[in-house]
């Protein structure tokens, strides 16, 4: 009893100091962003700020277009999730149901693929995007993203798909339903979960995603929200630390937002009511 006690209380605290872990970066950047410039050079900084301030706000839309950049974050984001999670859905259901030597080293590479660093694969993806003209476009910025999170997607898609019972796609063919109609009806409603966690992902990884947007797009109109993040920092590399903290909090909260909202559906049950009477 005093060992099961004790291993709880041990999971609690581990549990506790991870959270810790998480929160201290975003509540230290809350709190830098609301301080003043004489509380951000003190020699004994502060949790609270004793004295709380907007301008640092201020300062940070008046010397970047945080707006615009936004725009451009949240397009980009926004399609590439749209178009990784249609071109993953179909995919994921034929390897997790037609288990094929083929299916299998597709989803190895799908595992493989993903330890490839990003330097690796930007010249290549550079070269060809420049032969289609799409070096400083957002549709050029999309399509690499796509191709970046497409096989995350594939690889979370697939374990949703596999827990659907197979017995009931056998029942709607038994009821005269075709593959596609199967797809559509049956087992796309019962992913549901599972579509809206992989199209998170594929929007919050495109969201935060800094190196491809730096390589590949030239001009300011066009930059997305984390390259403009780095013009609060100066030519010697000193950062104009308050507008870039409330700048860096605005970019967060687009993510915690969409999280809070959808959480629910991610965690709630796949196959909710999917019994047929």
């Amino acid at each position: 009893m005093r060992t099961s006690t004790t291993g709880r209380v041990g999971q609690y605290a581990a549990l506790l100091a991870y959270l810790v872990f998480l929160a201290f970066p975003f509540l230290w950047l809350v709190s830098t962003a609301f301080k003043s410039p004489r509380e951000l050079g003190s020699l004994h900084p502060t949790w609270i700020p004793r004295d709380p301030t907007l301008d640092n706000f201020r300062q940070a839309f008046d010397e970047q277009p945080l707006l615009r950049a936004a725009g451009n974050s949240l397009l980009a984001a926004s399609a590439a999730a749209v178009i990784a999670v249609l071109i993953a859905t179909p995919l994921a259901y034929v390897m997790a149901r037609h288990r094929t030597r083929l299916a299998k080293a597709a989803t190895g590479w799908v595992v493989v693929s993903q330890a490839f660093p990003l330097v690796l694969v930007i010249i290549p993806l550079f070269l060809v995007l420049k032969n289609l003209r799409l070096i400083n476009s957002l549709v050029g910025l999309v399509l690499v993203y796509v191709v970046w999170a497409l096989p995350f997607a594939l690889w979370m898609l697939v374990g949703y798909v596999r827990a659907v019972p197979t017995e009931l796609e056998e029942a709607a063919a038994v009821d005269g339903a075709g593959r596609l109609r199967t797809l559509v009806s049956v087992t796309a409603p019962l992913l549901a979960p599972g579509i809206v966690a992989t199209a998170l992902f594929a929007f919050i990884t495109a969201w935060n995603e800094f190196f491809f947007a730096l390589v590949l797009l030239k001009t300011s109109d066009k930059q997305t929200l984390p390259v403009v993040l780095t013009h609060f920092i100066g030519a010697e590399g000193v950062a104009d630390l308050g507008p870039l903290a409330a700048a860096a909090l605005l970019a967060t909260l687009p993510s915690l937002i969409i999280f809070a909202i959808i959480q629910r559906r991610i965690t709630g049950g796949m196959l909710a009511g999917a019994v047929k009477s």
